[in-house]
């Protein structure tokens, strides 16, 4: 064999150890890669976290808080309680998304987020929309005001003429304001954040909530109260009710429904007990 032939085969018999070699490795890796990419199936939820008790933002997982995608900060509040029994009926890991009120629609329609669990009542107009899950919770609205203003003592809608009253954009919340006689309706503001901020510089009289946010503002705030109406808002039952929203069609309904069934109205009670108790103290 001259020196010339066997240099040559020397040469790709190196070349074909190399191959090997390299094709092992990379079967590796590729194996390695999509272990590492198999996961838990999540569940994305959507809330404001700024809607205490329902929900809110806070700094640790304290209190069954669950981590906001994207972000340091955690999610709570009677909204993630349930979020969670949903996603464990559902065998998937939940996701929080925090997101704008105006902004839950679009998400849940563009498939940003897998449901709507952020205090949102079953409207007709929204049912054009999306599908909605049976309540989770049934309110009612009241009025919160400064504890030490002229409105305090009020008792029915009549006692709020003249008085300057907003609540949240887009929410069946602002539109019975339109009940009041007389009524300065004031324009609707983003959050009830920025409406207790309002309220306490007096630049609103009160503003339109549903109980237990306004048992939560109140615990926050003891220069807030709120008037309970002996003679109320009319209101048709899904203007008091919250319901999961979900995309037309979700084939999730029934089994949500099932978990949702499974909360007793006791139950209910307590987990909004303790919402209301846990809530950070400057929301």
């Amino acid at each position: 064999m001259s020196k010339k032939l066997l240099l040559f085969m020397t040469t790709l018999f190196a070349i074909m150890v190399l191959a090997a070699c390299g094709s092992s490795e990379e079967e590796g890796t590729s194996s390695s890669t999509t272990d590492s990419s198999e996961s838990k199936e999540v569940f994305k939820v959507g809330l404001e976290a700024g809607y205490p008790p329902f929900n809110w933002t806070q700094q640790d997982d304290s209190n069954g808080a669950v981590k906001i995608s994207g972000s340091e900060e955690y999610a709570g509040g009677y909204d993630v309680e349930i979020a969670k029994r949903v996603a464990d009926a559902l065998g998937k890991e939940l996701v929080i998304v925090k997101t704008e009120w105006d902004g839950l629609l679009p998400a849940l329609q563009s498939n940003v987020i897998d449901a709507i669990i952020a205090g949102m009542s079953p409207t007709a107009k929204r049912k054009e929309a999306i599908d909605f899950t049976e309540n989770y919770y049934t309110s009612e609205f009241v009025i919160v005001v400064k504890a030490d203003g002229k409105y305090a003592n009020a008792k029915t809608l009549e006692d709020f003429t003249g008085a300057k009253i907003t609540s949240q954009l887009n929410t069946t919340n602002y539109d019975v304001i339109d009940q009041i006689p007389g009524v300065q309706k004031e324009t609707a503001m983003e959050s009830f954040a920025h409406m207790r901020v309002a309220l306490e510089s007096g630049v609103i009289d009160g503003y339109v909530a549903e109980r237990p946010e306004a048992i939560s503002s109140t615990s926050a705030n003891s220069n807030f109260a709120f008037v309970e109406l002996e003679k109320g808002f009319e209101t048709k039952e899904e203007d008091v009710s919250v319901a999961i929203g979900l995309r037309k069609g979700d084939e999730n309904i029934a089994k949500i429904n099932e978990a949702l069934a499974g909360i007793s109205e006791e139950e209910r009670q307590q987990i909004m007990e303790a919402a209301i108790a846990n809530q950070p103290a400057a929301q």
